[in-house]
């Protein structure tokens, strides 16, 4: 079959490992269910992946992708509704719960220790299957398993935030940013972004954030929470615009991450700093109720042909991104 792989690890050349190419289809094993794929999102993690990051030179080649919409090839017995043929979605955590491998097995997210999506087949537990919110295409449901569900989790687990809350989304553009910024304006927080990007900080505007503001620029209050990916760029910055007994929830750091981390600050004021992996199944689950129920819709930046995997593999490295890249695989 078809395949977006990595051929080795570079860590300062990611592109160069990264192969389009033929690779085996997934043997049937129990318990585990095989999927058509049809789209998938490519990450940052993806690049992470060829550079050596939770991936070695040891495990490749390997399939690329965590994220994947597409048809589910036969029947799940035990799941009302899902047979042969139905539009579903993945969620890919593997081994947080024992479903479909050995119990104790460490976590791990497809492509790092299984095959990832980005190819015409990929598996996953049967338990992890999910059929497709109705109001989605596929393109738009592939974006749902890595930055929606960590964006999903990052503000209602673990900023633990309320409707009337006040919210700071900083950078603009990446899938994670922008799936929390309708979420919550979805939940009925006031939303504030920051980005150094004039263009960006209009974009928000339209997704529904309350303001949005050049990076580090004082806010009209403080935040009841922060989502945190940039890392040390924004660190500082989030330190001094969360509300004392506030919450900076941070999933990344695109740009670093060894800020000073200006312990005085959050102990003197009580500020939680809770780290955040993508999510639950049952956060999933509650998530593809809330994009249905609420109608929303990933904003997708831009899709490709599978052939042209190197393109998009680009555009995330070089963060020229407002939303998510989807492969046509």
């Amino acid at each position: 079959m078809k395949a977006v792989y990595a051929t080795g690890t570079n860590y300062d050349d990611p592109l160069s490992v990264l192969e389009v190419g033929t690779m085996p289809e997934p043997e049937t094993k129990p318990f585990w269910s095989t999927i058509r794929v049809n789209s998938a999102s490519v990450n940052h993690h993806d690049v992470w992946s060829l550079q050596g990051v939770g991936l070695s030179d040891e495990q490749t080649p390997m399939i690329l992708g965590t994220d994947a919409a597409g048809v589910l090839e036969e029947d799940i017995p035990v799941r009302k509704g899902l047979k042969a043929g139905s539009e579903v979605v993945l969620y890919t955590f593997v081994g947080t719960d024992g479903a479909g491998v050995m119990p104790g097995e460490r976590r791990s997210i497809l492509s790092e220790r299984y095959a990832g999506t980005m190819a015409e087949y990929t598996q996953v537990p049967s338990a992890n299957v999910f059929a497709k919110p109705a109001n989605l295409n596929l393109d738009e449901a592939a974006a749902l398993g890595t930055s929606w569900l960590t964006a999903y989790s990052l503000l209602f687990a673990s900023a633990n935030v309320k409707p009337g809350d006040t919210v700071l989304i900083q950078g603009a553009g990446g899938g994670v940013s922008t799936a929390a910024i309708q979420l919550a304006h979805a939940a009925g927080l006031e939303v504030f972004v920051t980005s150094r990007s004039e263009d960006k900080r209009a974009r928000v505007l339209q997704l529904g954030a309350d303001a949005a503001f050049e990076t580090g620029a004082r806010l009209p209050r403080k935040a009841d929470a922060v989502i945190e990916s940039v890392g040390a760029a924004t660190w500082s910055h989030s330190v001094k615009s969360v509300r004392p007994g506030g919450t900076i929830a941070i999933c990344g750091a695109t740009t670093g991450d060894q800020p000073g981390a200006e312990l005085t600050r959050i102990f003197f004021q009580d500020i939680r700093v809770q780290g955040n992996t993508m999510g639950s199944r049952e956060d999933f689950a509650r998530l593809l109720k809330f994009v249905e129920h609420a109608d929303l819709h990933p904003v997708i930046d831009s899709a490709y042909a599978i052939d042209d995997a190197h393109l998009a593999f680009s555009k995330i490295a070089n963060g020229d991104v407002f939303g998510k890249i989807v492969l046509h695989i």
